[in-house]
């Protein structure tokens, strides 16, 4: 398949990776934590009367670790630019100060963000829910989506026809061996709702089974194939240990699972 072999890393004169963007507005608030967990998305702009496309992903101010908050790039004819301030924070006392890894979506003039909270080092993640009309100010009141039990991780939303698709990761950070429910998931849905009550019941796609160069994928991204809504193409991270003896011995790696739809159930058991 082309999307295997086609892809083309963007280098500098010297051979250094070209960064999406620079950071010279966002720089105080995700400088020092880098920029994490990115979601394109284009939607309306009612303060600028224009359709705009945004990178929204999430950074910290602090360290790689966090604590995060979830701000966004914006294209501006020839460049991506970042922003000042984050967009999105915590405010809820479930969110445990830190809100990364954002999927949005625009449906019907709303920006419509599923996002995680809580901190891996604490082994405490839930997904969260908001909207807003701008995609940046006037957010609705953040809404528990999947409660910790589940540890969802991600939770990415694509429009199929008449009704909505999603593919979601649920991880592991614990010390003991991965449950089965660990790996990636496919749902449905007539509209893409705040309420997983209102998805159909999720099959799994892929486990947590140690590959080699990946185990436990999270971060899906999906679309459909060219000509096929019934093929789906779902990129993932995933990561491997490593020898290095330093604070951070693994390694990341990105792959793709090509699969066929799978076939909702005829009802929800929830």
């Amino acid at each position: 398949m082309l999307f295997r072999s086609a892809w083309k890393l963007t280098r500098d004169a010297a051979g250094e990776l070209l960064p999406v963007a620079n950071r010279r507005l966002s720089h105080p608030w995700d400088g020092n934590g880098g920029r994490h967990c990115p979601s394109y998305v284009k939607g309306w702009d009612p303060r600028q009367g224009a359709w705009v496309e945004r990178i929204y992903y999430a950074g910290a101010a602090e360290n790689l670790w966090g604590p995060y908050a979830i701000g966004f790039l914006q294209w501006d004819v020839d460049q991506w630019i970042d922003q000042p301030q984050p967009v999105f924070a915590a405010n809820e006392e479930w969110e445990h100060g830190s809100v990364y890894e954002p999927n949005l979506i625009y449906h019907e003039g709303k920006w419509k963000m599923w996002y995680v909270a809580g901190s891996n080092h604490e082994n405490y993640l839930v997904q969260g829910y908001a909207e807003s009309a701008d995609g940046s100010t006037g957010w609705s009141k953040h809404a528990l989506f999947a409660e910790p039990e589940m540890k969802m991780f991600d939770f990415c939303v694509r429009p199929r026809k008449d009704s909505f698709d999603a593919v979601f990761s649920r991880v592991w950070v614990g010390g003991s061996p991965a449950p089965a429910g660990t790996g990636l998931w496919w749902c449905c849905a007539g509209q893409p709702s705040g309420k997983l009550s209102e998805w159909s019941e999720p099959i799994q796609i892929m486990t947590a089974e140690d590959r080699g160069w990946h185990s436990g994928p999270w971060k899906p991204s999906f679309h459909f194939q060219e000509g096929d809504r019934e093929r789906l193409l779902v990129f993932f991270d995933g990561s491997y240990r490593t020898s290095d003896p330093g604070p951070f011995p693994f390694a990341f790696t990105l792959g793709c699972l090509e699969i066929d739809r799978p076939n909702p159930p005829a009802a929800s058991t929830r």
